[in-house]
């Protein structure tokens, strides 16, 4: 877990749950190719540049994680199948299907514990100054999922969210001639969703997850021009939901 401007004055934190595909040494490879490794299974490809783009341009915190979804998903509660994944995709991983009850329990209390405790102590921090705080979850998402067609470039998932995902739908809509999904591709839930429900839902934080397809993001050029769309976008989308619930 890394943590990057985590005093930044903007309303927005920021985290990204999937930032890597690095394993532990003592893990090694999961049984798993090199191109599966680099493969959208294993992380979630440029949402941590975009990420770390948008705490720079906004001033804001952002905490990000170092080791990939294969190990631990840090978006999955430790009830959730999707926790430590056997299957991801239709690929089997095999070092977790061996994996023993201890070394899930080692996993969870080196991975998912100090990363959600880093976002709770940025957010309490904030809250106990009064300092106004959205949380935003950067994600991205491949266009070519077994059995989907996923002509989106940018989805925009969001539910109890104060405002702040349909407004960032709206602007999005307005603003670009993107397909924009509106909790397309993906829904968030209580039985496979943590960051948003745990840290911005149940404190009442307006809240978005956004979901960026990968094939925008494979050159600086789209990485830039997403980081600008966005700060654009969220800075105009976080006055107009303030505002309204102050």
């Amino acid at each position: 877990m890394s943590t990057l401007n985590p005093s930044g004055t903007s309303p927005y934190v920021f985290t990204c749950d999937h930032a890597s595909n690095r394993i532990p040494r003592r893990i090694g490879q999961m049984g798993l190719s090199d191109d599966e490794m680099l493969s959208h299974i294993a992380w979630d490809p440029g949402a941590l540049e975009v990420a770390k783009g948008l705490s720079r341009a906004l001033n804001a915190p952002l905490i990000f994680s170092n080791y990939s979804r294969l190990v631990l998903d840090l978006n999955r509660p430790p009830s959730s199948r999707g926790h430590i994944p056997e299957v991801s995709a239709g690929i089997t991983i095999p070092a977790n299907r061996a994996a023993s009850p201890q070394e899930r329990e080692a996993r969870l209390r080196a991975f998912f514990l100090p990363y959600h405790g880093a976002i709770s102590d940025i957010i309490e921090t904030r809250l106990d100054r009064a300092t106004p705080t959205l949380l935003v979850a950067m994600h991205s998402f491949t266009g070519d999922y077994p059995g989907e067609t996923r002509p989106w470039h940018i989805g925009v998932t969001h539910r109890f969210d104060m405002g702040l995902g349909a407004e960032i739908v709206r602007l999005l809509r307005e603003r670009t001639d993107l397909c924009i999904g509106d909790n397309e591709p993906y829904q968030i839930d209580d039985v496979d969703d943590v960051t948003i429900p745990f840290h911005a839902e149940k404190r009442g934080l307006p809240n978005a997850l956004i979901e960026m397809r990968q094939d925008t993001l494979i050159s600086r050029h789209g990485i830039a021009e997403t980081i600008e769309r966005f700060s654009e976008v969220f800075g105009l989308a976080a006055a107009t939901v303030l505002e309204a619930i102050r």
